[in-house]
């Protein structure tokens, strides 16, 4: 019976095949134009081309790329795909694949499945989110017919992904549609497909549904997308760094093309100039955000591996590899000791397994660095860094800190200069972390770009100042991010750092922050300028803080069962009112979670200068201490002048600082 039944599978697949070839484009000599021929191993085809047997070709030509060894990839080879066969792939996948089949594409993780039709249909838009759009026509969301096809071997997968591949070249050609360059063509989603489409040709390419001619139209249409994305880098920012890094994948996976060197040489041209422009002297990358700088770091590091890979690595100057080293080292700066970081531009939420795997990725790169191994083996081995408090000056990511381990306290603050793309007003801006919790997470982001009205108002809501923690003026936008140090102390029982940001017309900013003791933190905002109008500072608490307010001594305090707690409270002595605010928090794109929010208002009538005093003390336990502030004679918020003596639960700390400078 078993016998039987592969007797009719064979007969069915062998229709199959018979009928896709029924359906394939003749091929011609014009089918070779992009192919050096004189690539060592292509004697015979080119034989083949030059007697005009153009079908004989192909076939020699496929059969070259199936048994070719000396081209490798990232990520996927061909040569691999045995040591996957028979292994069971995860559910999510399986099911993925499936739905693929019957074109229900899930193209971006936030989104649920989406029927595309039985005669797809690329230009749908099941939402007004151009994210959405654009991660369809990369291509991504077919990975999981490769990993299902290498595990089952099951051609319905790699018949279904030919005639996908076939379907999106017929209905998207350049101009097919007027916004083409925004989605299917812009040189951005284009870079992405040339990265995925390398991997699944090889995924792929021994199944009898890849035919010669096939081939033909992949190798083709893969050669129009490369050229397109050389000749339309993106000006700057990190969609040209994937661009050249793409390029140079291109290059890598088909070296036979003619234009492949220079796909390559172009990619390791634009990322040698781009990581002198993008990364500054402290080695962040400029759009300041945390997540796209990793992002960064893996673009450089994977540049280097690819040139590795086809023996070009020294065309990567020694420079190169500095700077990279001093980007790794920074993610420790701006991290938590659980290896999270602030959500700050943009950024997404991580994990302390993800950031493992990244740092022993770094730590193979640069075995030397001690520290990266330190972060790299969970503080097993290496040396700690030999700081506490930390600056990353170029960026504005300051940091205080009292130590490396779980049990640790850091604030991690932003007060920088104007940032790209996906920087927010929000200069001022703090996260506190205490003992493994986040009292005080950024808010996120929600959503990037254009998804409707309703969205629109959620992107504003999460770009805007009064979403994070920082002063306002009549709750409007701070107009620039434009932090100018003038003090950093970073050492010491009474550790500050001061700045100011000319946040609005007529309005500068000055945020000071002091760290005392290794313990607790006082804020001391000041509205410098002839603006009036009302002013306000916010307070956004983590979603499961169960957050109170105590109007009678204008402070708040979590609520947490476990007693790692914290009081914030404003101690000026004229007249604050307190209100609690709507505010949410974004870890994963398109999920949001309420959580208390508070802004400790005054009016400002006229242009002299006006303050805010916060102190924000983590306790244990569920009472917080008793905060009194006594103003000393020579204490003037006004001229920056500050002479203050806290009591504490009835201990003395005094503080006197001139911020006038």
């Amino acid at each position: 019976m078993r016998t039987i039944k592969n007797i009719i599978a064979v007969f069915i697949l062998s229709l199959t095949i018979l009928t896709v070839k029924a359906q394939e484009q003749p091929i011609h000599k014009s089918s070779f134009e992009q192919i050096n021929l004189a690539s060592k191993g292509l004697e015979k085809v080119k034989k083949l081309v030059d007697d005009a047997n153009y079908d004989e070709a192909a076939k020699e030509l496929l059969k070259y790329y199936r048994n070719r060894t000396h081209v490798r990839h990232l990520e996927y080879n061909l040569d691999e795909q045995q040591k996957f066969a028979g292994k069971k792939v995860n559910e999510n996948t399986l099911e993925l694949a499936n739905n693929i089949l019957l074109h229900q594409f899930k193209p971006h993780k936030a989104y649920p499945t989406y029927d595309y039709g039985k005669d797809i249909n690329w230009q749908y838009r099941p939402v007004q989110d151009q994210l959405l759009t654009t991660f369809l026509h990369r291509t991504a969301f077919w990975e999981p017919l490769g990993l299902v096809y290498r595990s089952t071997a099951d051609e319905r997968y790699a018949k279904e992904w030919v005639f996908q591949v076939r379907d999106w070249i017929k209905k998207n050609k350049q101009g097919a549609y007027p916004d083409d360059k925004e989605y299917a063509w812009k040189a951005f989603v284009v870079s992405f497909r040339l990265n995925h489409w390398s991997g699944y040709f090889n995924m792929f390419l021994n199944s009898p549904h890849f035919t010669p001619a096939f081939l033909m139209e992949f190798l083709n249409a893969y050669q129009q997308q490369a050229d397109y994305v050389a000749a339309n880098y993106t000006d700057i920012g990190n969609h040209r760094l994937y661009e050249a890094l793409h390029l140079m994948y291109a290059g890598s996976a088909f070296p036979e093309m003619k234009a492949a060197e220079s796909w390559r040489k172009s990619g390791i041209q634009v990322l040698n100039e781009e990581i002198k422009k993008q990364v500054l002297p402290d080695g962040v990358q400029f759009e300041l955000s945390p997540s796209y700088h990793i992002g960064s770091i893996k673009i450089f590091l994977d540049a280097l591996q690819i040139a590795q890979l086809n023996g070009s690595a020294k065309e990567f100057p020694e420079s190169y590899r500095h700077l990279v080293e001093k980007m790794v080292l920074a993610v420790g700066k701006y991290s938590f000791p659980d290896y999270t970081f602030p959500l700050y531009g943009n950024a997404f939420i991580t994990n302390k397994s993800i950031m493992l795997k990244n740092y022993q990725t770094w730590a193979k790169v640069f075995p030397q660095n001690k520290v990266i191994e330190y972060y790299a083996t969970d503080g097993k081995s290496g040396e700690k860094p030999n700081y506490l408090s930390s600056e990353l000056p170029n960026a504005g990511f300051y940091a205080f800190r009292n130590g490396w381990k779980m049990d640790a306290t850091v604030m991690q603050i932003k007060a920088g200069p104007p940032a790209e793309f996906h920087a927010h007003p929000d200069n001022g801006n703090f996260v506190l972390w205490v003992k493994g919790r986040d009292f005080t997470p950024d808010a996120g982001s929600f959503v990037y770009a254009n998804v409707g009205d309703q969205e629109n108002a959620k992107r504003d809501w999460y770009r805007s100042t009064k979403a994070h923690q920082t002063l306002t003026l009549n709750n409007q936008n701070i107009l620039i991010n434009k932090a100018k140090v003038s003090q950093w102390q970073p050492k010491g029982n009474l550790q500050l750092l001061s700045f100011v940001n000319p946040s609005y017309k007529d309005l500068n900013h000055q945020r000071s922050i002091l760290f005392i003791d290794q313990k607790f933190f006082v804020i001391i905002d000041r509205a410098i300028g002839t603006a009036t109008g009302n002013l306000a500072i916010r307070y956004h608490l983590k979603e499961d803080s169960k957050a109170t307010v105590d109007l009678t001594n204008n402070s708040i305090k979590t609520n947490y069962t476990d007693g790692n707690n914290l009081l914030i409270q404003i101690l000026n002595k004229d007249k604050i009112s307190v209100k609690e605010e709507p505010s949410f928090v974004s870890y994963v794109y398109q999920k949001e979670a309420p959580r208390p929010a508070f802004a400790f208002e005054k009016p400002k009538n006229d242009s002299s200068t006006q303050g805010f005093i916060s102190i924000l003390y983590p306790y244990d336990g569920q009472t917080p201490p008793k905060v009194a502030l006594t103003e000393n004679k020579g204490n003037s918020i006004a001229d920056g002048k500050i002479d203050l003596t806290l009591t504490i639960n009835g201990k003395k700390v005094d503080i006197k600082q001139d911020l006038s400078n």
